[in-house]
This record gives structure tokens, sequence and C-alpha cells, in this order.
């Protein structure tokens, strides 16, 4: 991907090198989690549960050891603040030509080994994950290189362009409202109708990140959506169950197929249309 000498994002936040990913929250996650199930299962409450998390902010206290970071992991911080400046910029433009109103822009948080987030507490085993509480994109980037070693893809920038652009398409199906109306369906399922409706919100994830890389076409070059596709196969339900547990339960899928991945990917890269994302109008 090109993207030296590009504009950088100013909503990232880069706590790598930090001890215990830059702050100490009181109170801790299992707090957090609470905060946000509240707000998001009673709305009325969301004054009085922001009045308290403010609160809370005032007792964050700052880790004091840092390390410096090196050169490499300078470099990487300013490929992904480019990748996010370009999700910036392009999913205003899909908002505008869409008519769907003005897009709030998220944040990013680059954090190693454990952070606490407005959905609670997380260790770089999660992986890279979005959290609606705080409308950020939560990465450890060491992540890229277990995908490459352990799972088997191919690795390159474009994999992690990817990532953070799946990352950001479940931003904007939070501020579209999709993901609200989803976990709440949840509510009355059962575990494997839940996790049917889990699949679809990922596989429309993948769609907004190949929507994604239509738009910034002028900045592909040759290999990029190869390394993509690898890293969408590498992290299929399938794949990782095959490779974890010797056997694949397709109930208990959440994110959905190597397949299914690649093909939603796919299917926003060539079609540049974000009307063509109702994965659940097809998968369910």
């Amino acid at each position: 991907m090109k993207w030296r000498g590009r504009r950088q994002s100013d909503n990232v936040e880069d706590r790598r090198g930090m001890s215990g990913g830059g702050k100490v929250i009181a109170g801790g996650g299992a707090i957090a989690i609470v905060f946000f199930l509240v707000k998001m299962f009673f709305p009325e409450a969301a004054p009085f549960v922001d009045t308290i998390q403010q609160s809370q902010g005032a007792q964050q206290t700052e880790q004091v050891e840092q390390r410096e970071l090196t050169p490499e992991e300078k470099e990487m911080g300013e490929f992904v603040s480019t990748v996010f400046a370009d999700t910036e910029d392009i999913w205003t433009k899909i908002f505008e030509e869409n008519n769907l109103g003005t897009y709030e822009q998220p944040k990013m948080v680059l954090f190693t080994g454990s952070v606490e987030t407005a959905c609670g507490g997380a260790s770089s085993a999660s992986g890279p994950f979005y959290c609606p509480g705080d409308h950020k994109v939560y990465m450890d980037l060491a992540f890229f290189e277990e995908l490459r070693t352990r799972f088997g893809a191919k690795g390159g920038d474009f994999a992690i362009a990817y990532v953070i652009a799946h990352e950001v398409g479940h931003h904007v199906q939070t501020i579209l409202g999709t993901s609200g109306k989803v976990r709440q369906l949840q509510q009355s399922k059962s575990e494997a109708e839940a996790n049917k409706l889990s699949v679809c919100l990922e596989l429309q994830a993948d769609f907004y990140g190949g929507l994604w890389a239509h738009y910034n076409q002028k900045y592909l070059e040759e290999g990029d959506i190869e390394e993509a596709l690898s890293a969408a196969h590498a992290v299929g339900d399938d794949a990782i169950q095959s490779k974890m547990q010797g056997h694949i339960v397709p109930d208990s899928f959440t994110h959905g197929s190597s397949e299914q991945r690649m093909k939603w990917f796919m299917k926003g890269f060539k079609s540049g249309d974000i009307r063509l994302g109702d994965t659940f109008a097809e998968e369910l």
C-alpha cells in the first residue's frame, strides 16, 4: 500500500510501551461492563451513568513505566495512522454520497499487553476489537505477527489495513444503529440463532472493509487484495477451529467461515455500493 508521506489521523492514541496500557481505572473492567450494559438497555439512565464515569475518570492514574519505541514500532504507528486517516476520509465521503448524515470519526488506541476500555478490560489475546461504549478501535500490533506465524496469513501491510477497516466497519454499524438492533434481537434467540446474527454482523463489517478498499484503490499496490483475503481466510471460524481444536462446529461460529469472510470483503471491494451489504438478508 502506498502510504508514506500522506496524511496521518489525529485520532490515534499510542499507548505502546506503557505498562498496563497507559492508565489504571478505579473499579476495573467489571464496573465498566456494567456501565456499558446499563446505557445500552436503559438509555434514560445514560446521564446518571455518565456522571459516575466522569467522577471515576478523575481517579485515573498514569503509569510511570514507559519505554522508547523502536524505529520499526514508530514506522508501524505512522502506517496505521495513515490507514486510519483513509478510513476517516472515505467514510465521510460514503456518508455524504448516500445521505447517511455526518460521519462521526472513531478513535484508535494502540496498546501493548492489556488495556482498559469502556467495554471492560482486555488483553492482547483478544485481538483487535471495537468498543461501542467509547467508539474506539483497540489494537495490539503484535497480533499480526501471530496471525502470520500461528494462523498462516501471508502478512504484509494490507493485512493490517484490512483488519483496521473491518473494525471501523463495526463503528459504522454502531452509528447507523445496526449493532444495537442486532444485540437487542439476540436477547430473544437461542444460542445458535444468536450466533448466526453475530456472523451476519461480522460479515457486514468485512463488506465494509472491502467497500473502503474500493474507494482507496489509488493507493493500492499489487498483492494488497491478496494479503487482505489471506487474512480474512486465516480468521474464519472454520480455519481457527480446525487449528485450535481439530474439528469444526458450525453452530458455534460467531464471525463466519473463511469462504464467507472472503466473499463479503470482495463483494464490498468489487461493488463499491453500501446498499449491497445486507448480509442479514442473504445469510440468514
